[in-house]
């Protein structure tokens, strides 16, 4: 019954709103699970009352597999980026304040800070579509690349990873690159990290942690 993935998109849920990382019932979490099923929060449901069997089950395609709750309204974007990208199972959509200031300006997020890393060597923003639509699922596709996350023009992140707990730590890390950079701006001139120290920085990441997730 895919009890496990449910529950985590709860715990994560709770814990994207109570760090910040969005407000109210916005943003959205999913997982995507061995046998192409996907979990995903659903819509307009408060993360403090939501449960695990709040959460719906869906297939590759869309189709209600579990639960009685309507799945969120970026599902056309979650499973746009599933069936695009293989090495992504987990997504962390947020509304994280300094990010989406970054997206209302329409401006990349650039290195700033070595730690982007784990995102790419930059945060594109994508162009402007209304929430919801094919439209902004396939603007979110292209502008996250080969990279796992990108910004949605006026709106907020989109963030990937093989796990929750990794998509989760990116959306993070983004949204705390972007308060630097915003900061950076106000004090002075940003310096950021040329393409060329990014590549360093990205080979050097691949080693970062304990050897086996120990």
């Amino acid at each position: 019954m895919m009890f496990k993935e449910r529950q985590t998109i709860v715990a994560y849920g709770r814990r994207m709103l109570s760090v910040g990382l969005t407000v109210g019932t916005g943003g959205n979490l999913s997982i995507r699970c061995s046998d192409k099923l996907i979990a995903i929060s659903p819509s307009g449901v408060p993360y403090e009352t939501m449960r695990p069997s709040d959460v719906p089950v869906v297939d590759i395609s869309g189709h209600a597999v579990l639960g009685k709750k309507k799945p969120s309204s970026e599902l056309p974007m979650h499973l746009a980026v599933y069936q695009h990208r293989q090495d992504i199972n987990a997504l962390v959509h947020t509304h994280s304040r300094y990010a989406t200031a970054l997206s209302c300006a329409r401006m990349d997020l650039p290195p700033i800070h070595y730690t982007i890393g784990f995102a790419g060597s930059s945060v594109r923003c994508a162009p402007y579509a209304l929430y919801g639509t094919a439209e902004l699922a396939e603007h979110a596709v292209t502008f996250m690349g080969n990279g796992k996350a990108v910004l949605l023009a006026n709106h907020g992140v989109l963030a990937g990873g093989a796990t929750l707990g990794e998509a989760f730590m990116i959306a993070q890390v983004v949204e705390y690159c972007a308060e630097l950079f915003c900061l950076s701006r106000v004090i002075g001139t940003p310096h950021c990290l040329s393409a060329k120290e990014m590549q360093r920085v990205i080979r050097n990441l691949t080693e970062y942690g304990q050897p086996n997730g120990s």
